[in-house]
């Protein structure tokens, strides 16, 4: 049966002495050298018990140890769960509970606060340190180099993203081998990556973008990375020339811009520059191709599928749109209330289908049942238009997800901690324009009695029960939330004036 994932991305490169990871500060470690620690890592897993089909949750700072532990769980039939190093003790321990992790891997400093949380379900605990006698590193490399892959179908789970909803708590999306092995292949053949190029990576690798796009598409081509603990703009302009492509969110492009030394002549070697997870400004867009003579070519996926469209690599890049369905996916639009299909250039909610598609959520039935259709097709809760040509354009979202910096954050969640706060009523969260993360949260407020609330406290409270990205940029007082005859609260009418 073999393992696809493992012997297609991973496993044929056992032998290759060239580059895979160009590290910052100089050095690199090859293909041969980077399977041979993952071999000891899954090695290391194996002799204390995991089995295929376990889960291993990781929350730990980016470094190619991290990475290797990836390769790792791929090869002895792990399921891999990444977790953002923002998500604080309370929200780690709901992952860990829910997902039934049997190891927690994190970085030392967190090692007190997740242990405990860790115990109570009974998973065990590993800190990850680059060195270090008795850390996990130095012990998982005195397991033997050879691991014997295990094998593994298609349909086989390889990976957990969780995901929010407006409502309810974190779901994880089930990845299997297929999922993300198509995606690759599809997203290798869309944007031309071959064995010749370097990707300069300074993602996060807790997140889709970072991991099953940047490392699984290098890895399917057989590239380089240039692989950076994160977003640095002296360091990138520094590292800029070595590379051929680059993967960011808007927020790397808009600081970019703002550095005098980012020209034409700095980017004349690249082949491509890439944007998604959030919205790209049609400014940024011009301002990009006006300084640099590059069109930056933008993207549309999420968490339960991977990449579904894209802007052509040879074609028009249209601002605004994120282009065509990628190959093998099919994309329409249909009725938000009806779910009848809805005339080419109409708005409606957009649906997928592919072999990119999750197979649904971890132990949520009902909720798959709700967003998985009969036929396949995935409802993304997003609105969009299908112009005539093909072009896909997302013009809103039927959910209030807020995309900041390329991470979700949902309203619902942020909501629940203002309005557990003493003196606020109740509060509304919405997202607003932001020409560095394409969108930020803010939070209006109705106090108690009239009373002004203490907003330090408040934010203090929001610090302590929420990861960085989730915090509102700004707060607004007002008496009375907008509401329909139903009583909803009408966050078009808060948008139209805050944002």
């Amino acid at each position: 049966m073999a393992n696809p994932l493992y012997d297609t991305l991973f496993g044929r490169h056992a032998d290759n002495e060239s580059a895979f990871l160009k590290l910052s500060g100089g050095g690199a470690l090859s293909y041969r050298e980077f399977l041979a620690r993952s071999a000891q890592f899954a090695a290391f897993f194996s002799g204390r018990g995991l089995a295929p089909g376990d889960r291993v949750a990781i929350q730990v700072a980016k470094s190619p140890e991290a990475l290797m532990i990836y390769a790792a769980c791929v090869q002895a039939g792990f399921v891999f769960l990444p977790l953002n190093t923002a998500y604080t003790t309370t929200e780690m321990a709901y992952f860990i509970e829910n997902s039934g992790a049997k190891l927690l891997v994190c970085d030392p400093a967190r090692e007190a606060d997740l242990t405990p949380v860790a115990h109570k379900t009974g998973a065990r605990v590993e800190t990850l340190a680059p060195d270090g006698f008795g850390s996990l590193t130095a012990r998982a490399m005195m397991a033997p180099e050879r691991f014997a892959t295990v094998d593994r179908g298609e349909d086989d789970l390889a990976a957990f993203l969780y995901t929010s909803g407006t409502t309810g708590r974190s779901k994880g999306a089930m990845l299997t081998q297929r999922n993300l092995l198509s995606n690759a292949e599809a997203l290798v053949s869309t944007w031309r990556f071959t064995a010749d190029d370097v990707l300069l990576h300074a993602l996060p690798i807790f997140h889709s973008h970072g991991l099953f796009v940047a490392c699984n598409v290098t890895l399917m081509a057989g590239g380089a990375m240039i692989f950076l603990p994160g977003f640095d703009r002296a360091e990138v302009l520094e590292r800029l020339p070595e590379a051929t492509a680059m993967m960011g969110v808007p927020t790397f492009y808009t600081r970019l811009l703002d550095d005098p030394g980012f020209t034409g002549d700095a980017t004349r070697h690249m082949r491509v520059f890439i944007s998604g997870s959030a919205p790209l400004l049609a400014e940024t867009h011009r301002r990009f191709e006006d300084r640099t003579g590059h069109r930056i070519l933008e993207r549309y996926g999420m968490t339960e599928t991977n990449m579904n469209t894209s802007n052509p690599y040879d074609g028009e890049r249209r601002a605004g749109t994120v282009g065509l369905p990628l190959p093998g996916v099919e994309v329409r639009v249909r009725d938000a209330e009806t779910g009848e299909p809805v005339p080419d250039g109409e708005i409606g909610v957009l649906e997928v289908r592919g072999p990119n598609v999750f197979t649904g959520y971890w132990q949520m039935p009902e909720k798959t049942a709700e967003e998985l259709r009969p036929d396949g097709f995935f409802i993304t809760g997003d609105l969009a238009q299908i112009g005539a040509d093909g072009y896909v354009t997302i013009v809103g979202r039927e959910k209030d997800l807020i995309i900041s910096g390329g991470y979700n954050v949902y309203p619902r969640e942020v909501e629940d901690v203002l309005d557990g706060h003493p003196g606020i009523l109740e509060s509304a969260v919405i997202g607003v324009p932001d020409a560095d993360f394409g969108e930020t949260p803010l939070a209006v407020l109705v106090a108690e009695d009239g009373a002004a609330p203490d907003l330090d406290a408040l934010r203090s409270a929001v610090a302590a029960e929420l990861a960085r990205y989730k915090h509102p940029s700004r707060y607004e007082i007002v008496d009375a939330l907008p509401r329909n005859t139903m009583g909803k609260v009408q966050k078009t009418a808060l948008r139209e004036r805050f944002g």
